[in-house]
């Protein structure tokens, strides 16, 4: 028997409203699916705070004895050497103390291995030029956006950068980019441009936000032929950026990689594992609506965030909801007025339903216009954004029948209403 479940929303433009959320049908878990979960489902990683008053007496003591073997090899006058991202280390400011208890924690509060990793990453910084990387023009347009980028935060204000290597599947488009050593060194520096860039947004103070969040998107990445291309990436982003990454989000991953995390997982740090999240093919929006409010990831995902978007006023808050499998849900929007233009956004994570949008009319003997008729919707569809001009004072009703389903399914929509113009 088909269960409806109506949600009537007053209208108020600009304006998004909550919706309660529904409980799950149970269903059977696989090995696979099992054991991703396991891995996602670990202790979490906790990140540092900063605060120097939170250490311990020993992490207190290593931090002081690192200043002074900074300022034994660099002296004051050499506040351009020593520095990162803008931050003198011989500052003896707090800003200084999160980036020295970056490398410190990095190296298990060990003095002289936080020293020495501190030594190389300056030299390789002055080298590399990656003070200034973020203001050069490499010339990959086409890989923006697609491959890496930084979009949006996640719900704790940390900026997230996500990477999908599947483009270069295509042998033409992993030529052009790979195809020599001069080539690959290009990729190379563009990359840390991407994570440059996303440092940039960094607070660098006790208890603010001081690291990213990484998303890689394991579907149809070719791993031998990116192999020495993502053993140089996490080359320079283990040397040189220590503590910049609150959590790992890999998504769509394939059942053989599970299987593989289970044979290294020994050997990973604790603290390592707990920044791994793993979510297989088809759990992709509800994994991220963990971590990342929908209005902040992007359409293909599962979002609602277009680029065009980042581009105007930041996003406004979507509402959130679940749709129970074999429930009919619908979302009414009323006190629209007449000549006034609603536009929405709304997806289901892995959709695989049915969707429509009707207008109904306040007025007695009016008929309803479908504005989008009724149709299925398949799992690798974006958002749906659409608008409509009313004529009449009515409300608008969106409508997921998702009777064919016993799965849940996280699912956001938003909308805002331009009042008619007098």
């Amino acid at each position: 028997m088909e269960a409806s479940s109506p949600l009537s929303l007053p209208q108020t433009p600009y304006q998004y409203y909550s919706v309660p959320e529904a409980s799950p049908k149970p269903f059977k878990r696989s090995f696979v699916t099992s054991l991703m979960e396991a891995a996602a489902l670990r202790t979490p990683f906790k990140e540092d705070t900063y605060f120097v008053s939170h250490l311990k007496k020993s992490e207190k003591k290593a931090l002081k004895e690192l200043r002074e073997r900074l300022s034994v090899l660099y002296d004051s006058s050499s506040t351009s050497e020593c520095s990162m991202w803008g931050i003198p280390l011989l500052s003896n400011d707090e800003k200084a103390d999160v980036v020295l208890l970056k490398f410190l924690r990095a190296r298990d509060f060990r003095v002289q291995d936080s020293l020495h990793m501190l030594e190389q990453c300056l030299s390789w910084r002055k080298e590399f030029g990656a003070d200034n990387i973020v203001d050069e023009d490499l010339g990959f347009k086409e890989l923006e956006g697609v491959v890496a980028s930084m979009h949006g935060y996640d719900r704790e204000g940390h900026p997230v950068c996500y990477n999908d290597y599947g483009v270069f599947r295509d042998k033409e488009m992993y030529e052009r980019i790979f195809g020599d050593e001069e080539k690959l060194k290009k990729f190379l520096r563009w990359r840390v441009q991407v994570l440059e860039k996303g440092i940039n947004l960094l607070d660098f103070k006790p208890g603010g936000v001081n690291s990213i969040i990484q998303v890689t998107d394991l579907k149809d990445m070719p791993k031998r032929e990116l192999r020495s291309a993502s053993k140089q990436i996490l080359s320079l982003f283990q040397d040189n950026y220590p503590e910049m990454v609150a959590r790992k989000i890999f998504i769509n991953v394939p059942w053989y990689f599970s299987m593989l995390y289970s044979v290294f997982s020994p050997f990973l740090t604790h603290r390592t594992k707990s920044k791994f999240v793993i979510s297989k093919e088809g759990n992709v929006a509800e994994t991220l609506y963990k971590f990342i409010r929908p209005e902040n990831i992007p359409v293909q995902y599962g979002g609602l965030s277009r680029p065009i978007d980042l581009q105007n006023a930041p996003p406004k808050p979507a509402s959130e909801f679940t749709v129970k499998g074999g429930e009919k849900v619908s979302i009414q929007i009323e006190g629209i007025e007449a000549g006034a233009t609603i536009t929405w956004d709304i997806v289901v994570g892995g959709w695989d339903l049915e969707y429509s949008a009707e207008f109904v009319p306040n007025a007695v003997g009016s008929y309803c216009i479908a504005v989008e008729k009724a149709g299925k919707i398949a799992p690798s569809e974006e958002a749906i954004r659409n608008s409509f001009t009313s004529r009449e004072a009515g409300k608008m009703v969106l409508s997921l029948d998702n009777t064919a389903s016993r799965r849940k399914k996280v699912a956001a929509y938003g909308y805002f209403v331009r009042k008619p113009t007098v």
